[in-house]
């Protein structure tokens, strides 16, 4: 029999399989890069395997980077030996060599060797995935505010993100606001909201980011007072992972709510959608359980007729994995993106990246995820220990981290 490596050509620059046929490819090293993004550290993970091939995952995890940079170490003893071939064997593997436990560190190694397992077959992972179901995908942007804050700030942000050709934006006007509003701040929040409103017209769509912040009378008063600003969804109004919470919010207002992106089982996203109140979830790749836990969180959606916006507030190369995600789910709704608002140099240390037109992207045709990142640029930016956004603080939108 042909080996694949006959009939498919490899891009020269990832080694080729051995004519032998796709067979195994066993792991034999992963290490961690820690890149520092001035608000949150980002944490990779490369996959090596004694094909030659390796691949490139995330382990970047909220607002914490040792725990999980430590937590790809620590698995290397499920997986050092094993088939990169079989990236759901491995989760599995590791999730139950946790005793059922579930991390971003297992999300980063499985997605390094779905990478592997792409290059291999010299296709691209949406292609793995079934197919592309959008050609293209809407985004919104998020990361654009980091002025003051300022209802006319915020207003020509705003306009400034429109002309660069999106239609759909998001943001958090909420300041440092934690369970109950101040009355001046509460003003001020909806102040900023309509400025942007009447700055980009009706024809841009407003996301309004809450971050878990308020308690549930909090959070449908302010629903009800965001309503005539027709948002496209509210976002995490109250504590996530509270669901009665979430529902009792999300049947009182007529804004929809939008949430899911600290769950870590597809139970919560079971329990969610079964109170037939929220039909947009978000759950974020890497805490779900990597490119296999979030098509299985998007079938849970579909078959409670619910849209998914994977949450994606990583690093660009987690864009170009949600792109595949998202070609390949029936029920995408819009996709989240950074990227045009980052520090310039993470277009440096990363390569293959799939850049917004016109508010949209197309996920990679490249094999595998389509991302090479560059070692020698990643060193230039190490770890911050003060890297961290401080979302219950003043000042937090302006994304510069902590003090130095």
């Amino acid at each position: 029999m042909r080996g694949i490596a006959g009939v498919l050509a490899a891009p020269a620059a990832v080694p080729a399989v051995p004519a032998a046929g796709l067979g195994s490819a066993r792991i034999t090293g992963i290490r961690t890069f820690v890149v520092g993004n001035p608000w949150k550290n980002w944490v990779f993970v490369k996959v090596s395997t004694d094909t030659g091939l390796f691949g490139w995952g995330e382990a970047t995890s909220g607002l914490e980077t040792k725990p999980p940079e430590a937590q790809v170490h620590e698995l290397e003893r499920f997986v050092l030996g094993e088939d990169a071939f079989q990236p759901e064997r491995l989760w599995q593997k590791m999730h139950k060599g946790l005793f059922l436990g579930t991390n971003v560190a297992m999300s980063g190694i499985t997605t390094a060797c779905w990478d592997i397992l792409g290059k291999a077959l010299n296709a691209p992972l949406w292609k793995l995935l079934g197919g592309k179901q959008h050609p293209t995908l809407r985004v919104y942007a998020n990361g654009w505010y980091k002025g003051s804050r300022e209802p006319e700030a915020f207003a020509g942000e705003a306009a400034r993100v429109q002309s660069m050709g999106y239609t759909a934006l998001k943001f958090d006007p909420f300041g440092a606001t934690y369970r109950f509003f101040d009355p001046g701040e509460e003003k001020k929040s909806l102040a900023i909201v309509a400025a942007v409103r009447k700055g980009v017209g009706d024809g841009m769509e407003l996301l309004i980011e809450a971050h878990d912040r308020f308690s549930v009378s909090t959070a449908i008063r302010v629903g009800q007072k965001l309503e005539e600003y027709r948002p496209m969804w509210l976002e995490t109004p109250v504590m996530s992972t509270d669901i009665p919470a979430t529902l009792e919010v999300a049947r009182a207002i007529r804004v929809p709510v939008a949430t899911g992106e600290r769950f870590n089982r597809l139970g919560q996203f079971l329990e969610l959608l079964a109170g037939r109140a929220v039909d947009i979830v978000q759950p974020e790749t890497l805490n779900i359980g990597g490119i296999g836990g979030a098509c299985k969180a998007a079938a849970l959606a579909q078959a409670a007729e619910a849209f998914v916006a994977l949450h994606q507030a990583q690093s660009p190369l987690n864009t170009a994995l949600n792109a595949h995600l998202h070609a390949a789910m029936p029920n995408f709704l819009i996709q989240e993106c950074f990227d045009d608002f980052l520090e310039p140099w993470s277009r440096e240390i990363m390569h293959g990246v799939p850049r917004v037109r016109n508010g949209a992207l197309e996920a990679s045709d490249a094999p595998g995820i389509g991302v090479e990142l560059d070692e020698r640029e990643m060193a230039r930016h190490p770890y911050g220990p003060n890297n961290f956004l401080r979302l219950f603080e003043n000042g937090w939108e302006k994304r510069t981290g902590g003090p130095k």
